[in-house]
């Protein structure tokens, strides 16, 4: 061999050596500095796993603490398709834990083996979603090494319907409706994080969980409704509405003395458990988001407005005709029976409730001060709960008021309010002129300990304690002689009540169809709790079977919270003279 040849050889293998050593080190480098940051992230994603610690959305509980709504446990089953396909047979291994695992939660183990196999490289899919405790359970006893289990908390309504229109109803995107939305900001929680690193067969390893962010569990909220009144009252609604053919019912129970709501009933009701079951229009709270007028009832605010401004009393008289010419244009209005002409006092005017004798007592005050008692009563405005949707009514400045409005807003028609102002208007009859703010949440309870959303106790001076006393005397003579006084009884206790039947406007002016109401307090002469029961557009106009309904209602209030029997006879006025 000849040594120059034998010298290329050599140089060529050592180039060759060296070509490759360049190749490794610029390999290398590349690994370990340029794509180390990208290849450390792979890697920590290949051997970590992420699991969502969950807050507990906070409970809604009436005001003796039983719970209207709350969280329930309930768990997604999560798999590592990449981790249980490296098992060996794992098609035929993996199919027979699948089968095992849906003869507990359901479903088809075939098509969930599908899913597994499509996704070769996949560290999480769902294999379920939402299983309840005891299946999580069972579930878990079958020792399947390649599942993994996180906690998912799910609403639930242990009540169903009672208060469902106030509570409303979470669907997949939150919150979508009542108190769940309005209050969510007490409600929500907040979910954190949490990792551990696992090995190669997914098993976590021992002392590798990390907590990366904490969950924050979300408040309590405390309702003034109590549950079981708010049980009796709705059912008892939908009594009254289906014997009288209603479209719609409502009913309202306060308490006096702090404007504290104990019951609000809405027909049709709603299950917040199967909220897209119920109609549109029963997916809220109607006491409070749709106005109507209503008639009589505004007749007892008239009258303390009058007694209050010093131009009329309990014994004032008027000539009380069928039909009576309004001035300034305003057409004719007329009672709702015929009758020859009546001499009425004031009280008489609200035993009868009659709108010409109403509309003369009108003229005894401007009509803008009239209009600013209405408002002082809480016409007219939203009241202080602000619930979700919830409408201020209408109420016209007086300047807007034509010459037939002028009359028809003191009985109950030109205008609108919902139940919730008018239980409200009542109320402050009750407290002796003073309108405190109507409430329906207690506060909000933090799992900090903190009490945030506490209502007012501040109240408004709308009439005289005297006014108001004196009002609340004319009501009880509607309690005692006026043609609903027998189905309006309630042994042992004075009542202060009125009645009220306002049409229906429509695009036409009024029609056919009504809207029929009882207001009271009770007892009268000492006065603690309010009650109105509303039926709107029923088949026959059947007085006495709202006002049976308003007394069954307030006669279960008085029981339920043990009022002492009134000790003392009810009034004697003059109604006629």
């Amino acid at each position: 061999m000849k040594p120059r040849s034998t010298r290329a050889r050599v140089a060529f293998v050592v180039f060759t050596i060296l070509a490759l050593t360049a190749v490794f080190i610029v390999r290398l480098v590349d690994l370990q500095v340029v794509q180390a940051e990208a290849l450390n992230a792979e890697a920590d994603t290949k051997r970590t796993l992420t699991q969502i610690a969950y807050g507990t959305r906070g409970e809604i509980v009436d005001t003796n603490g039983a719970i209207l709504a709350d969280s329930v446990e309930r768990f997604d089953i999560v798999v590592s398709p990449r981790v249980t396909l490296l098992r060996e047979n794992a098609s035929v291994v993996v199919l027979e834990d699948l089968t095992k695992i849906t003869a507990i939660i359901g479903g088809d183990p075939n098509a969930l083996l599908t899913m597994i196999l499509d996704n070769p490289e996949s560290d999480f899919e769902y294999l379920a979603q939402g299983i309840t405790l005891e299946q999580y359970q069972a579930v878990s006893d079958l020792d399947i090494t390649w599942l993994y289990y996180e906690l998912r908390p799910e609403r639930s309504y242990p009540n169903g319907e009672i208060a469902g229109n106030l509570i409303g109803f979470i669907g997949t995107d939150g919150p979508l409706a009542g108190l769940e939305l309005g209050e969510d900001e007490c409600l929500v929680s907040h979910d954190g994080e949490a990792s551990y690193a696992r090995g190669e067969d997914g098993v976590a390893l021992p002392g590798s969980s990390v907590d990366l962010s904490e969950q924050i569990d979300g408040g309590t909220l405390k309702l003034t409704v109590d549950a079981d009144l708010q049980f009796y009252v709705q059912q008892r609604m939908e009594q009254a509405a289906e014997a009288l053919g209603a479209t719609w019912a409502t009913a309202v129970v306060m308490r006096v003395s702090d404007g504290h709501l104990l019951a609000v009933s809405d027909w049709p009701t709603l299950d917040p458990n199967n909220f897209q079951d119920a109609e549109a229009d029963a997916r809220g709270s109607r006491a409070f988001a749709v106005p109507y007028e209503p008639g009589s009832t505004v007749k007892a605010l008239t009258a303390a407005s009058l007694i209050d401004a010093g131009v009329a009393s309990q014994t004032t008289q008027v000539v009380s005709p069928y039909a009576l010419e309004l001035t300034n244009g305003g057409g004719v209005i007329s009672d709702s029976f015929y009758h020859d002409d009546q001499r009425l006092t004031l009280a008489g005017a609200l035993v009868e409730s009659s709108n010409t004798a109403i509309a003369q007592y009108t003229d005894l005050l401007d009509a803008a001060t009239r209009h600013d008692y209405l408002e002082k009563f809480g016409l007219g405005q939203a009241t202080a709960v602000d619930f979700l949707g919830e409408s201020s009514g209408r109420l016209y400045e007086a300047k807007d008021w034509d010459a037939r409005t002028n009359y028809a807003v003191q009985f109950g028609q030109g205008l609108s309010t919902t139940s919730i102002q008018m239980a409200s208007a009542y109320q402050t009859l009750g407290n002796g002129g003073v309108r405190m703010p109507a409430t329906l949440v207690e506060g909000c309870y933090g799992a900090d300990g903190t009490v945030t959303d506490t209502p007012s106790t501040e109240g408004i001076r709308v009439v005289s304690e005297q006014a108001a006393e004196q009002t609340l005397q004319m009501m009880e003579m509607v309690y005692s002689s006026s043609g609903s006084a027998p189905n309006l009884q309630i042994p042992g206790y004075r009542v202060a009540v009125k009645s009220g039947t306002a049409q229906v406007a429509d695009d036409s002016g009024y029609g056919g169809s009504v809207v029929i109401s009882y207001a009271g307090v009770a007892p009268a002469d000492n006065p603690e709790y309010v009650v109105i029961a509303t039926a709107g557009i029923p088949d026959s106009v059947y007085s006495g079977l709202i006002a049976s309904t308003f007394r069954d209602i307030m006669a279960q209030t008085l029981t339920t919270y043990r009022v002492t029997p009134s000790s003392t006879s009810g009034p004697d006025l003059p109604l006629r003279w």
